[in-house]
């Protein structure tokens, strides 16, 4: 595609060169560009990511055909200077793959936690229903049944809209994602055509990023608000909200929408309810009472939590007429997702479980929904990031001390911060919340914290990994190793056990 074409779709645009030049693709690294490239220089935000405008002059070195930038970057290359580069990039990314989400239903799933679970549940029942379905989330990119690794959770423009150009390729009529509030603020899924936005919950985290609770709301609505304004009289261009009455940031999202709004929860009156609700170590029992009958569910996983995300993802998949019988199926054959609540089983006396929960909400309803259910004591390994929210330390740490007979305090992506001063922050939570000195460790070193706990652990216990659940690195200064907790807690479940044997 020439560049004179992706120029000509921006009003303001000023261009220097031949605008005759063809563009092979699209880059915002150095690191992975291809000569024929165009290459787009994105502002900066400090402490997520660089300005590359820096850069413009390696990526021509390296055979970028042209640059997009804020600024004239003084370069001999064919050049589109512009106000705003990363919504440029969506214009460009959308018109070059020839807007694949038009041709497709695309479910986003934004909300604090349970994104990645609820995002799972709806792909299982609809494909379980007979579509051809795709996912795009924390785990990975599914297209076509084959699922690939991914680095980042809502992709960067151009990698969003070619993998969504696959899908389409791959004859996908479903299309869910998770949709993270930085990848909204940062213009990732502008031009998407989304037919439906589920919110799952709003609670404290990433607050390093947005500032206040306030506007880290505002960059959630802004995919309710993006669901159009307009109605369809054809019903597959309709478009719907499918809402946590149990929030209430609900309220903020429904008067942004003018999409069809449709609730669920626990407490509240809403569209689609769990009543009932049963809590065991092995999973949940409840009853599924909709807008369109009402059956008995028993999910394979634990948790009030699973139970929202199971609500969400069956308000979502009913408001495409899929029948409850097979909501139901789709619900109860999904034994888990990777890193969420994940047992860790190797024949031994106790449960360990290695989950996710890296915010002060998301490690409350793990460790009070474990303290509901364990038999013996509940022994909890955690820490919290460097170089993010340092407030929410303290907090994770009452939290911890709360709902824990023993408590594991070590290192998690401590980054360029020193792991010992974050534990000592987490420590003044840990004291807050009743704690003494009898009851936590501070054990910097995560693999060791990771032993110490199954080494206390006897028969009915429950060993709580939390805070890197999927994740298999750790990042330490300028360093990123290897490090998965389920390799770690199965290699010390399976040491204690030949230590104690004759």
């Amino acid at each position: 595609m020439k560049l004179r074409e992706l120029a000509g779709l921006l009003a303001t645009a000023r261009t220097y060169g031949d605008m005759e030049v063809e563009i092979s693709g699209f880059s915002m690294h150095t690191q992975t560009l291809r000569p024929g490239e165009l290459f787009v220089c994105v502002s900066g935000i400090p402490g997520f990511q660089e300005d590359r405008h820096p850069f413009a002059g390696e990526a021509v070195r390296l055979g970028a055909a042209a640059i997009v930038a804020e600024r004239e970057v003084g370069l001999d290359v064919p050049t589109v200077v512009v106000p705003d580069a990363r919504y440029v990039m969506a214009v460009m990314a959308c018109h070059y793959y020839g807007y694949p989400s038009e041709r497709m239903k695309l479910i986003g799933v934004t909300g604090t936690k349970g994104k990645t679970t609820a995002a799972h549940m709806i792909e299982t029942i609809l494909s379980l229903a007979g579509n051809r379905t795709g996912l795009m989330g924390n785990l990975g990119t599914k297209i076509g049944g084959k699922t690939a690794e991914s680095t980042t959770n809502t992709q960067e423009p151009h990698r969003l809209q070619a993998n969504l150009s696959l899908m389409e390729q791959a004859r996908t009529e479903y299309a869910v994602m998770e949709v993270t509030s930085q990848g909204i603020a940062m213009g990732r899924v502008l031009g998407c055509e989304f037919r439906t936005a589920v919110f799952t919950n709003l609670t404290h985290d990433h607050l390093d990023f947005h500032g206040t609770m306030e506007a880290y709301r505002h960059a959630k609505g802004l995919l309710f608000s993006w669901l159009g304004s307009g109605f369809a009289a054809d019903p597959e261009k309709r478009t719907f909200a499918i809402l946590n009455a149990d929030d209430q940031a609900s309220d903020y999202f429904r008067s942004v929408t003018a999409a069809q709004v449709i609730t669920y929860g626990i407490k509240a009156q809403a569209d689609v309810r769990a009543e009932g609700v049963k809590l065991k170590n092995g999973g949940t029992a409840f009853e599924l009472v909709t807008f369109a009958g009402t059956v008995n569910v028993k999910l394979r996983m634990v948790g009030l939590f699973n139970v929202y995300n199971a609500l969400a993802a069956a308000a979502c998949a009913l408001a495409e007429h899929t029948p409850l019988p097979t909501v139901r199926k789709g619900l109860e054959q999904l034994e888990g997702v990777p890193g969420r609540m994940e047992v860790v089983d190797e024949g031994q006396s106790f449960l360990v479980l290695v989950d996710y929960a890296h915010t002060p909400d998301s490690l409350d309803n793990a460790l009070s929904t474990v303290k509901q259910f364990a038999e013996g004591q509940v022994i909890t390994v955690f820490g919290c990031g460097g170089d993010r929210d340092r407030t929410k330390r303290p907090v994770m740490g009452k939290i911890a001390s709360t709902y824990s007979d023993r408590i594991m305090v070590t290192s998690d992506n401590p980054r360029s911060e020193s792991p010992e001063a974050i534990l000592q922050e987490i420590e003044r939570g840990l004291v807050e919340g009743g704690a003494d000195s009898s009851r936590y460790e501070l054990i910097a070193d995560r693999r060791e914290a990771i032993r110490r706990a199954i080494g206390l652990a006897g028969a009915g216990d429950v060993v709580v990994i939390a805070g890197k659940g999927h994740e298999t690195y750790q990042i330490t200064g300028g360093s990123t190793v290897h490090f998965d907790d389920r390799e770690e807690a199965r290699l010390a479940i399976r040491e204690e056990a030949g230590s104690q044997m004759p």
